[in-house]
């Protein structure tokens, strides 16, 4: 796994889920209600921890569950105990 992968695991589930739909970020950001300039703050990693309910309208917008959005290898093995 490469290390961006493992930075912004949210940026990555996006991108890969906007591929496999035929989906651009602004078909995505039309049909989530999610602007378009919140979408690539995601994207690009300047938005580091997103609102629940913005990833909830992502989700709506790709037509999938947020446990099919979460449902990867990558957010499994995120440890989330503070260090």
């Amino acid at each position: 796994m490469n290390e961006k992968r493992l930075q912004n695991p949210l940026a990555e589930r996006i991108r890969y889920l906007c591929w496999q739909k035929d989906m651009s970020y602004y078909d995505l950001s039309y049909k989530s209600a999610v602007p378009i300039t919140t979408l690539m703050h995601i994207i690009d990693g300047s938005t580091k921890n997103p609102g629940i309910f913005t990833i909830i309208k992502i989700c709506s917008g790709l037509e999938i569950t947020l446990i099919e959005f979460f449902d990867t290898e990558e957010f499994r093995e995120i440890e989330f105990w503070p260090e």
